[in-house]
């Protein structure tokens, strides 16, 4: 769909901090409470056990909204539903900034972590919003903003924690949503593009139990013991109802998650490739304060404060910031997979100098800004290669799910380095009856992280090349004749729209166009809806091939140049049926 041109100078001009902001403030709600997670029985008046679930209950929630909300985004508007989070958040901070009750605080936590859906929502409206030369180093901002509230928000609870009373936390989240709402209503403007269908509530319930009864398990295990009969039930019925809700979802005709486009090679690499990287970015975040906060008399604690230890760890969010414009250079000359896999690599240094630098402060600072830059990369390479394999109209639900992923990799590392920090842990205090991790036990943690960096190569490395075949292949076509218009600060083009057909003059559904440059590079990519249907923005008139592909029938490429005006031409492309047993080969 043709987007309104007066809505892009708005959204260029405040879009990009207040969303980034947005997301820094929701991300903020998952380590809130990490300085006073030790207190948290006493200050509830319950046992240890009964008091994490006030983490888990937020955890849990934004597991769930992150893909439910970014369907509802694509179907009825990506701000309305960002400020429907936001006003979730608020209502959640209030309620736990006025009790000490267990129930109550796990229901306002569960309230605030339905926030992280902002995340997906965020990115889907600068993809909607920006123009295309803005929106690499827009959406690694984004993207970024999780690792960069969680980060920053270390020092700063650290330091409300400790000179006021805890609930003063609550109150200082709420008023970040206010401050976040106020933005969004005065600067974001509401996206044009719609997706097709209606909301599938049946999928949402069938994904939300299964998630509950996955990630539950994973959270608790250490609690409950893994063998036993609540957490191996629990992963049994959720492997049960998750197949029975892919069935039904394959079934749908308007389902909350395209199976097909989530199968697809680089969704799917890549979504298993934001597992391996949120375990990596949540073990700095278990390990590093622990070991900060140790006393030296156990020979390897460095003796900080909370505050200080916040700080140590600080860089890590900062750093992932800073390299959001890093990453915009990068994948403009090499694609988001070599900065993705650059940023795997740094994280893997970092860790691997982790284990010998672990005896002074300063040192922790060094690990910080090494496996922050590496992570801002990895993070900001996630959601370039999503949005570039998905339709526009699915940016919103695609993103959810990408960054569920990144949700269950934290849920995974936090279960999996918990049990290895208890299990290698010895007793400490006077009495002996207080145990803490050992050094071993840290170090285990780090080569774990790293473990899991090169996992996620190996699925980085099988992601489709930045330039895919056809596009050298068609290089002189696109580089031939025609000049290109001029193009300055701010100019936009609507680009090409129209319909692919087979030679019956039939509709083909989940055909790939793709968009190719005089220079031989893709200038965009998108997926027919239902009627055939596509729709792709150039950022400068001059001459283009357009590269189709559909299932069945024999790739095409046709040249055509656009005008520079802000109409958008109209080209449709017929394919031809590949006959069986004959090769494909691209016609032109």
């Amino acid at each position: 769909m043709p987007e309104d041109p007066d809505a892009k100078p708005k959204g260029v001009r405040g879009v990009v901090p207040v969303l980034a902001f947005a997301g820094i403030t929701v991300a903020v709600m998952q380590t809130l409470l990490v300085p006073v997670i030790k207190d948290l029985p006493a200050l509830l008046g319950t046992a240890p056990a009964n008091a994490t679930w006030v983490m888990t209950s937020t955890l849990l929630a934004g597991a769930v909204s992150t893909p439910i909300m970014g369907r509802l985004g694509d179907l009825y508007g990506k701000r309305r539903m960002l400020l429907t989070s936001l006003a979730v958040m608020i209502v959640g901070s209030l309620v736990c900034a006025f009790t000490d009750q267990l129930l109550v605080m796990i229901a306002g936590r569960a309230l605030q972590g339905f926030a992280m859906g902002a995340i997906p929502l965020g990115i889907g409206i600068m993809r909607d919003e920006l123009p295309r030369e803005k929106l690499g180093s827009a959406m690694a901002l984004m993207s970024s903003s999780i690792g960069v509230g969680g980060g920053l928000a270390l020092p700063g609870a650290a330091l409300v924690a400790q000179h006021s009373d805890w609930h003063t936390l609550f109150l200082c989240a709420a008023g970040l949503g206010v401050l976040c709402a106020v933005l969004t209503i005065l600067v974001v403007p509401e996206s044009s593009t719609r997706a097709e269908g209606t909301f599938d509530v049946p999928g949402a319930l069938g994904l939300s139990a299964g998630l509950v009864c996955f990630l539950l398990p994973i959270t608790k295990g250490s609690d409950w013991g893994w063998a036993s009969a609540p957490t191996l039930g629990l992963f049994a019925l959720a492997a049960v109802i998750l197949v029975a809700w892919g069935v039904l979802e394959s079934r749908t005709a308007a389902p909350l998650v395209d199976l097909r486009t989530t199968a697809k090679r680089e969704v799917l690499l890549t979504n298993l490739t934001s597992v391996m990287v949120g375990v990596a970015f949540y073990a700095i975040s278990l390990v590093l304060p622990q070991l900060l906060q140790l006393p030296k008399a156990t020979g390897y604690g460095l003796g900080q404060s909370m505050v200080a230890a916040g700080l140590c760890v600080a860089p890590l969010g900062l750093t992932m910031m800073l390299t959001a414009p890093v990453y915009a250079r990068i994948s403009a000359v090499y694609g988001p997979k070599v900065s993705l896999l650059i940023g795997m690599g740094i994280i893997a240094v970092g860790y691997g100098a982790g284990l010998g630098l672990m005896s002074a402060a300063w040192q922790t600072i060094i690990i910080s800004v090494v496996v922050g830059a590496g992570i801002g990369l990895a993070y900001s390479s996630l959601p370039a290669l999503i949005i570039g394999a998905v339709d526009a109209s699915e940016t919103g639900a695609a993103n959810g799910l990408n960054t569920l992923a990144r949700s269950i990799g934290t849920s995974v590392s936090s279960a999996v380095i918990g049990m290895v920090l208890a299990k290698m842990s010895m007793p400490a205090g006077p009495s002996g009856t207080v145990t803490v991790p050992t050094m071993d036990g840290f170090r285990t943690s780090f080569m774990i992280a790293t473990g899991a960096v090169l996992i996620g190569c190996v699925f980085a490395a099988f992601l489709p090349s930045p330039r895919r075949p056809e596009v050298s292949a068609l290089t002189l076509v696109a580089s031939g004749g025609g000049e290109s218009a001029p193009s300055g600060p701010g100019a936009e083009f609507a680009g090409f729209h129209g319909q692919v057909l087979d030679e019956s003059g039939s509709p083909l559904a989940r055909a790939t166009v793709t968009m190719i440059d005089r220079h031989g590079r893709q200038a965009g990519l998108t997926v027919t809806d239902a009627s055939g249907r596509y729709t792709l923005a150039a950022s400068a008139g001059g001459p283009y091939v357009l590269a189709c592909r559909a299932t069945g029938h024999t790739p095409r490429a046709t040249a055509v140049t656009h005008a520079g005006d802000p109409a958008a031409a109209e080209v449709d492309l017929v394919l031809t049926a590949t006959t069986p047993g004959s090769r494909a080969s691209v016609t032109t």
